[in-house]
């Protein structure tokens, strides 16, 4: 296997996704030089190749704006996937952002002797080893990495279709099909909701207790963060899901002491911003079981002890992330599950000219201003090495 120098950078990004594009923009506004890594063969991949047909940002469009070019004023609150893409294409070619593709990082390595990173990547079209070195490294990987499905007693038995979200477009081929969804965050309610809509007689799997919010109420609570403490919010934003969903206890699903803004911010736990799914849940069109016990052929065993036949299973389970496994030298930015351990508002800031993008748990919005906070200190600590 031949590994090949590349030319050294001022910077390097991991990962081409929204994170990445903002921290590039970021960069070229500065005018400071990058290189961009990106292991699959385009950027904004989670959205391009791996997300379902109805797919709408959860939040409002001020919400979810990458830095230094808003959306259109003719975009609707709500951005579907197939506009958000089409803005993505525009941005990045308005930034002139040219992504290295289809380089799978190995090992990234902080060198004492020289000062810089090492950054040693697989080509995947090649198959040889390329290496880049850099005075400073942006982790831009991305919460939604490597999908994630859960080891399950029997689940290889199961007879039928299994697949991860990242694999479902929409419910046109699960007609008349029983289905269950395994995973009860916004991914896991909405892909419920679109198997429903096509006539799949869809289950969904919600092990823990979640806070059930429309958009219009989720849109008053961050207006409210400008004048309101978090407590105080949360308060109201728990009263007003009591008053439009009612007790969600009485169709299996339990609502948090914590409230949803809290959870968020400490645990990344996201509120679910229904769209229509409750309403299937409280008519009986979407039935909630508990946690999986075990699975026998396609026989599905749950933990109160009931048993039902699937056909399809969908999980919405989640991604991990690989970070740990290549990045060398770092022992204070990101914990063993590559999301930053560092408290708010320095979670962007590493050792080393190490930085992290969208690595918070807090959306598309924070990782703009992480962009932008790690290009603003990056031209800093290059201006006073050239006054030094």
């Amino acid at each position: 296997m031949k590994e090949k120098m590349e030319e050294e950078a001022c910077v390097i990004i991991v990962g081409c996704g929204p994170s990445g594009l903002s921290a590039a923009a970021c960069l070229n506004q500065l005018s400071i030089p990058y290189i961009i890594l990106e292991r699959e063969d385009c950027y904004a991949s989670l959205f391009k190749k791996y997300a379902y047909d109805r797919l709408h940002l959860h939040l409002a469009k001020q919400y979810c704006e990458l830095p230094h070019l808003p959306f259109p004023a003719s975009y609707p609150t709500f951005v579907p996937k197939d506009q958000f893409i089409q803005h993505l294409d525009h941005y990045v070619s308005h930034f002139n952002i040219t992504p290295l593709y289809q380089r799978s990082v190995e090992l990234a390595n902080y060198d004492e002797d020289t000062k810089k990173w090492i950054v040693k990547a697989m080509n995947i079209v090649s198959d040889g080893i390329e290496e880049y070195r850099a005075r400073f490294l942006i982790l831009a990987t991305g919460e939604a990495s490597t999908p994630f499905i859960p080891e399950i007693e029997g689940l290889t038995t199961f007879t039928g279709e299994v697949i991860h979200s990242t694999r479902y477009k929409n419910g046109k081929p699960y007609g008349n099909m029983n289905v269950l969804v395994v995973g009860s965050g916004n991914s896991g309610m909405e892909i419920a909701l679109d198997l429903a809509n096509h006539g799949a007689k869809t289950s969904i799997v919600v092990r823990s207790s979640v806070h059930i919010l429309s958009k219009q109420i989720v849109y008053l609570g961050f207006a409210m963060l400008n004048y309101f403490p978090y407590g105080m919010v949360d308060s109201f934003m728990v009263f007003l899901s009591k008053l439009a969903y009612g007790d969600q206890s009485r169709y299996g699903i339990g609502r948090p002491k914590e409230g949803p803004f809290f959870l968020k911010n400490a645990y990344g736990k996201y509120p679910i911003i229904d769209v229509g799914t409750f309403k299937k849940i409280k008519s009986g069109e979407i039935k909630v079981l508990p946690a999986i016990e075990n699975i026998r052929g396609n026989e599905v065993v749950f933990e109160n002890g009931e048993s039902h036949p699937f056909d399809s299973i969908v999980f919405c389970t989640g991604f991990k992330r690989s970070t740990n496994k290549w990045l060398k030298g770092d022992d204070y930015l990101l914990d063993e599950d590559g999301i930053t351990k560092v408290s708010y508002p320095n979670h962007w800031k590493g050792k080393n000219g190490l930085f992290c993008v969208g690595l918070s748990r807090r959306g598309l919005n924070l990782a703009g201003i992480d962009a932008q906070s790690v290009a603003d200190e990056i031209k800093s600590l290059l201006s006073l090495k050239s006054t030094a």
